[in-house]
């Protein structure tokens, strides 16, 4: 009976021990971050996630955001009620804390204009409750696709250059079936700003259309840009006849307009990215609304860059119009010649057959392998005027296509236009209003 009483007395000892342990650690905060790696692009502002669970007020709480590969480690340090310099200078002016959100036991770090040199490690630490967590954070930077193509005897050789990458991108070539092929060469190489240039070449020898498609690609930063190129069989076209050289120019000229517009059209794509800051004006400190008044400065600028480059693109796609309209008006004239060498043709074959017949019979033996050479040549030139009136038409069919497509750039690159200047309007009328409240909060102050 005593043994069965002391087992009893022994369980309940366990039970209120277990219970006093989970009561202590129910109340412990825990810190919440991201089980994934943050990536973000560079010049853009990123949120790096850190939560207290279960929420309390974290305002009078130590908060310590850091990476150990750096020296001071320290990336954001907020103790005492009051935010330090202490930081390390590579984040000078670029990281904050929401004063709300730490009422609620948000303690997430802003972090403006991604630099390549924030990729790393992150450590957020209240010090004072223990609570800690780490994530990862991954920068990239991508840039455009350019295309060159040069001609060497009846080689061709394709290259694609693209600079700006971050981390260090792939590069694949495609056929027109989507099917991927071997490069020549490829080249990488890390310039002094961290950033990557990667370039690659394919050659190609035998006379027909060929369609390619270089594409760069980061998968863990899941970035893709591609330049596409298109080079038809008559650029490969080498004949001795003047007329057929003319049409070869026309054709050469022609292919490289059209990869200029492909160039121009790919630069078009990178469309304005506008950020709106919507914060609350009677809680904003002077020093936030001095870097406020700064992005808008450098938004402004960047407005006034790509107003800039709208208008050389419009500029340089009015010209390749023009030049359009000119070889237009070139193929044209060239049709028209070669109508009349043909007619021409047709009536010195119709006068040659006419005087066969009228020859006398003894004439005719004597003659027969005189004119019987001119027919033949006659019949010849006739095939390569036809031949050449074909290629001309076809040209001018594709020089129409050509036009109808900048005209329609042109037009995009107008409406582009416009918008930029109602965006760069509104930047200015937004500055002057930040210029005006910093001056007031200054005087409050």
């Amino acid at each position: 009976m005593s043994s069965m009483k002391d087992k009893l007395l022994l369980v309940l000892y366990h039970d209120v021990i277990l219970l006093l342990l989970t009561w202590h650690c129910g109340g412990q905060s825990q810190m919440i971050g991201p089980t994934q790696p943050l990536i973000a692009m560079t010049g853009d502002d990123i949120i790096l996630p850190c939560q207290l669970e279960p929420a309390r007020d974290a305002v009078d709480l130590t908060v310590e955001w850091s990476r150990r590969d750096l020296k001071p480690r320290f990336v954001h340090l907020k103790r005492d009620d009051a935010e330090h310099m202490t930081q390390n200078s590579l984040y000078s002016k670029r990281t904050s804390l929401s004063f709300n959100k730490l009422k609620c036991g948000d303690i997430s770090l802003k972090l403006s204009k991604v630099q390549v040199s924030d990729a790393g490690m992150y450590n957020c630490l209240v010090p004072e409750i223990g609570a800690e967590t780490g994530m990862e954070l991954v920068v990239g930077s991508v840039s455009s696709v350019v295309m060159e193509i040069s001609k060497v005897t009846n080689e061709i050789f394709f290259k694609c250059k693209s600079n700006g990458w971050y981390p260090e991108p792939q590069v694949f070539w495609l056929n027109s079936q989507g099917n991927q092929i071997t490069a020549e060469s490829t080249n990488s190489a890390k310039g002094s700003d961290g950033l990557y240039t990667i370039s690659s070449t394919v050659t190609v020898n035998k006379r027909q259309t060929y369609s390619f498609t270089c594409r760069v690609q980061q998968k863990s930063i899941n970035q893709t840009e591609e330049g596409h190129i298109h080079v038809s069989a008559d650029f490969f076209l080498i004949q001795c006849n003047p007329a057929v050289q003319i049409t070869i120019n026309v054709a050469v000229c022609l292919i490289l307009i059209v990869t200029t517009v492909l160039l121009i059209w790919k630069r078009g794509q990178k469309k304005t990215k506008i950020r709106i800051h919507d914060e609350d004006e009677n809680e904003l400190h002077q020093t936030e609304m001095e870097e406020k008044l700064q992005r808008e400065c450098e938004e402004k600028k960047r407005l006034e860059d790509e107003l800039q480059n709208n208008e050389e693109d419009l500029k340089h796609v009015r010209q390749t119009i023009e030049k359009l309209m000119e070889q237009r008006t070139c193929l044209k004239n060239q049709r028209e010649k070669l109508n009349t060498l043909i007619q021409e043709d047709k009536t010195e074959m119709k006068e040659a057959v006419k005087k066969e017949k009228e020859t006398p019979l003894l004439d005719k033996e004597k003659k027969m392998n005189r004119r019987g050479d001119k027919k033949t040549n006659l019949e010849k030139r006739t095939e390569v005027h036809e031949e050449l009136l074909k290629m001309t038409e076809k040209l001018m069919e594709e020089t129409e296509n050509i036009i109808i497509q900048m005209t329609e750039r042109k037009g995009k690159l107008e409406k582009d236009k416009e918008q930029i200047i109602k965006h760069l309007r509104e930047k200015q009328r937004n500055e002057r209003d930040s210029e005006e409240t910093v001056r007031e909060t200054s005087e409050k102050i």
